[in-house]
């Protein structure tokens, strides 16, 4: 019982870093867009765009109370997000980038970078601190309550 708590939890905090609404399905070019990107990022970019996600995300008033980051360091994120998916889309993949906005439009690129999205957060929940820290309300679970459901 106890493990398929714990899958859940661990499931519900991957899926709660790493979901992206992509709309509508994606057509076979943007998906090859967002494979391309991914594998022409290493580990370092993909971690300054999960970085940059986190500094976009904490400018919601729910959440920039908690964060403690400088305009400098939003402009300085933004700056090298520009540079990052100018090289991407002009240097690395932009065959399959025009093929992409040909056939799906701003949709298309919407899904690609969700797949570069989810890339660099499986970058960042690699880290054991970061799925101790996803997995910490697991000790407030009901116990009682899953196991009358599970059981």
């Amino acid at each position: 019982m106890e493990s398929v708590v714990k899958r859940c939890c661990v499931a519900i905090s991957l899926l709660m870093a790493i979901s992206v609404s992509f709309g509508a399905v994606a057509n076979e070019s943007a998906q090859k867009l967002g494979v391309c990107m991914s594998d022409s990022l290493n580990g370092k970019e993909r971690k300054k765009l999960a970085k940059w996600v986190y500094l976009g995300m904490s400018a919601h008033s729910t959440i920039q109370p908690y964060s403690n980051f400088t305009e400098k360091d939003v402009d300085e994120s933004n700056k090298y997000l520009g540079a990052l998916v100018t090289r991407l889309l002009t240097e690395d993949c932009p065959d399959l980038a025009k093929s992409a906005l040909q056939e799906g439009g701003s949709q298309a690129f919407e899904h690609a970078f969700g797949v570069v999205g989810q890339v660099a957060m499986q970058e960042i929940m690699a880290e054991s601190s970061v799925s101790q820290s996803l997995a910490a309300f697991e000790k407030y679970l009901d116990q009682e309550k899953f196991n009358s459901v599970f059981n």
